[in-house]
């Protein structure tokens, strides 16, 4: 984990590993301000271990960003304990408990010396309605039984098992059972223990979905035939959900070419195909459509930050031989 012994830099830190913005309050700790975090992705998901201090901390309406709005914050608590204020919510976490946060809207957190995982879950994947997740927002899920114990175990051990690495392939299947299970815990504490046959299917379809992203023979034809259905069953299934099945299918790659083209010094060709897009100049219209800027912007300011950053490792390797 990168240790952290300033509130500046640490509030920097989130920035930079992309997790929703937050303001300092008041720091506590006698013996000043020691903090650290690390983060690691894990398909669509990404995953941040943080260590804080004694304090107050706050998002605004100010702070939040139009970006964040895609994504839900599920917060699992390791060590010490948390008040979490967002909406009419009051969450005060023990360990192993969890909460769903909303990062678009403002939130408070008052604690003690805490270790905590953080979650971000794309919004389409979770598939929470809005009435739904108005209840559940800034409610405190327990750890200690039920499918919130589950995510709970989970999430901890997430922190060792990614840092043995995954292998690409696997990587979509682990983070969509993941996310699954995360679903089960949020019913399960809005009082839906039992899913309605529908929502147990269109579960069972995303998640196949999410795992077959880079097929690129996958449409709802298949998707039907997978699931032993008609074309016309598979449409009515997703008639009220946000996206159709093919929305959801297009939705879901040009998220996994974004993050990628975000993280690695591939051509936009190279990763349009590998998720699904045989045709380069199409991908390139849809993720301007999307994302409000070229694919190839985003590679360019990518191999940028690449470039400064080995500069600046360079330079200090220069600057630790000249003191030898």
């Amino acid at each position: 984990m990168t240790p952290l012994t300033d509130g500046d830099a640490f509030l920097d830190a989130l920035d930079a590993n992309r997790l929703p913005p937050l303001r300092a309050g008041r720091h506590t700790g006698g013996d000043g301000f020691r903090a650290a975090l690390a983060t690691r992705d894990l398909g669509p998901m990404r995953l941040t271990e943080l260590v804080t201090p004694e304090g107050e901390c706050f998002r605004d309406a100010r702070s939040v960003r139009g970006e964040d709005g895609g994504m839900w914050q599920i917060d699992v608590l390791t060590r010490g304990h948390v008040r979490v204020e967002q909406g009419g919510g009051d969450a005060v976490l023990g360990p192993a408990d969890l909460v769903l946060i909303d990062p678009a809207r403002p939130v408070r957190f008052a604690s003690t010396a805490t270790r905590s995982v953080t979650l971000m879950v794309p919004r389409r994947a979770l598939r929470l309605a809005p009435g739904d997740a108005a209840r559940v927002a800034g409610v405190r899920i327990r750890g200690d039984r039920g499918p919130g114990a589950l995510v709970s175990a989970l999430a901890r051990d997430m922190t060792r098992t990614l840092a043995g690495g995954f292998r690409a392939e696997d990587e979509a299947r682990s983070a969509a059972a993941v996310i699954e299970l995360i679903s089960v815990a949020l019913s399960a504490q809005l009082g839906d223990d039992r899913p309605a046959p529908d929502d147990d299917v269109r579960a069972r379809i995303a998640g196949y979905i999410e795992a077959r992203l880079g097929d690129r023979d996958l449409s709802p034809a298949k998707v039907a035939a997978a699931h032993h259905m008609s074309v016309r069953r598979l449409h009515r299934l997703f008639e009220d959900e946000p996206l159709t099945v093919a929305a959801l299918i297009r939705t879901r790659r040009l998220d996994r070419c974004h993050a990628e083209l975000a993280g690695s010094g591939r051509t936009v060709a190279a990763v349009a195909l590998r998720w699904g897009f045989a045709d380069a100049a199409h991908f390139s219209r849809l993720f301007k459509s999307t994302y409000g800027y070229n694919a190839a912007a985003l590679t360019s300011s990518n191999r940028a930050r690449m470039v400064k950053a080995h500069g600046a490792e360079r330079g200090e390797d220069g600057d630790a031989h000249t003191e030898r």
